[in-house]
């Protein structure tokens, strides 16, 4: 086996900075998305295709366990140099991705059903809404498998087809939104058929990515594809994944939804400030998702001490990023909330809760490195169980605080999630690093 290459700060930054590029690609789709929405003369077009896209984000978010999942089993394949594993770990992947996006297109009817009780709309979005999601759910198995394709890539560093992928995908549907929705005036519909053709035409470019893996015959060895052990293995790993992202999601949406019932005001503060914390994580997932690649190698390597030193460095460099961060909010977070809103209220509620987030830049590194640590060297369980911990604890501070003190307590609250996600994960570090010298 070859001899592995140097643990470097460039190393780390040639897997790091590309997936940053390619996560600040996508506000700029939904962007043009709402743009285009609001040429068709209405407001009705622009919350049908908002509402819609919302739906399915939701859902496919469930499924960023296949993502994480299998960055880190293909890592400790490569690492140990098992390739022809690395192999049967993507098709894998993308037979379960094309599985449950399958499933999703034949229960369309009850998606589609539960969504609208959950989240009601006037009769004209609705109808409108229902029209996108029946022709964009035709996409749910492209997309879904996509999520494979992109561990993969991460876990061999190929960072750089991530962000061609994504480019590709955001660039299309652009295009294709334009031509579709002003040239041929196909509305509503013409967004979500601009959407599906991009998310279809991915997936070709992505599995052409990964040709590598398709380069010998283990992507079709079938006895080691379905093998009953590596099955079951990964069965594990992504249902802890899983159950920690719904546990995630859960936290999140009752961020807004306590904040709705605070009015108008602190609400939209609120939502500015979230595009803030979605910037953070845009930036700090590349480190993350670099900690994921090189542990997971190391591990399979069976190398603690390569797995420490993958994610000393990958946070050291993280943690540089998140103090520019802090200091860029703090500096420039007052003109950058001027420019989103208008109403004076607003600007100074929200400048009352900017310090929370500048904290946050810094604070939730431990939540954002370890978790990539952790996904690197499979320790799901471990991240499941921290993560519904924090929940529980987090939840439990919003009964108690939050009638009392309000929004200051709905943010403190959120950094207490966060750094729970953080210390816990590191308390239980150690056993991670016994389990990887075990096997040596």
């Amino acid at each position: 086996m070859a001899e592995p290459a140097a643990l470097s700060n460039r190393r780390i930054l040639k897997i790091a900075v590309p997936i940053v590029v390619a996560n600040l690609s996508v506000p700029i789709l939904g962007a043009v998305d709402t743009g285009v929405g609001g040429q068709m003369g209405a407001a009705a077009p622009i919350g049908a295709v908002g509402l819609g896209a919302i739906i399915l984000a939701s859902i496919y978010w469930i499924f960023g366990f296949l993502r994480m999942g299998t960055t880190g089993l293909v890592a400790q394949a490569t690492g140990a140099g098992d390739l022809a594993e690395s192999g049967a770990i993507l098709t894998r992947g993308v037979m379960l991705g094309l599985a449950a996006g399958t499933v999703m297109v034949v229960g369309q009817a009850a998606i589609t059903w539960a969504a609208f009780r959950i989240a009601p709309a006037s009769a004209e979005v609705e109808a409108l809404a229902r029209d996108y999601l029946a022709i964009r759910i035709w996409g749910a198995p492209a997309t879904i498998a996509l999520y494979a394709i992109n561990g993969w890539l991460i876990a061999t560093e190929r960072t750089r087809s991530v962000l061609g992928l994504q480019l590709w995908m955001n660039g299309l549907n652009i295009a294709l939104d334009l031509w579709f929705v002003l040239g041929l005036g196909w509305g509503v519909q013409g967004v979500a058929v601009a959407t599906l053709i991009a998310e279809v035409s991915a997936l070709g470019l992505g599995l052409w990515l990964c040709r590598a893996a398709f380069a010998g015959a283990q992507w079709r060895d079938w006895p080691r594809v379905f093998d009953r052990v590596r099955l079951r293995r990964m069965w594990v790993v992504n249902s802890d994944i899983m159950l920690r992202t719904i546990a995630l999601q859960a936290a999140m949406t009752g961020f807004l939804f306590v904040s709705a019932g605070f009015g108008d005001v602190t609400l939209a503060a609120n939502q500015i400030l979230w595009q803030f914390m979605l910037l953070i994580a845009y930036a700090l997932d590349g480190f993350a998702f670099a900690a994921e690649a090189l542990v997971g190698q190391a591990v399979g390597a069976r190398s603690v001490v390569r797995m420490r030193q993958a994610g000393l460095r990958a946070s050291r460099l993280a943690l540089g990023v998140a103090i520019v961060m802090a200091l860029g909010f703090w500096v420039a977070g007052p003109w950058v909330i001027d420019l989103m809103a208008l109403d004076a209220d607003v600007r100074a509620e929200a400048r009352v809760y900017l310090p929370f987030v500048v904290a946050l830049s810094v604070l939730g590194l431990g939540a954002y490195m370890l978790d990539g640590i952790f996904i690197g060297a499979t320790g799901t369980r471990e991240m499941r169980n921290t993560v519904v911990a924090s929940v529980a604890i987090y939840g439990l501070a919003l009964w108690a605080f939050v009638p009392a003190h309000g929004n200051i307590a709905l943010w403190g609250a959120f950094i207490l999630l966060n750094v729970l996600r953080g210390l816990l994960l590191w308390a239980y570090y150690p056993r991670l690093e016994r389990r990887v010298a075990e096997t040596l």
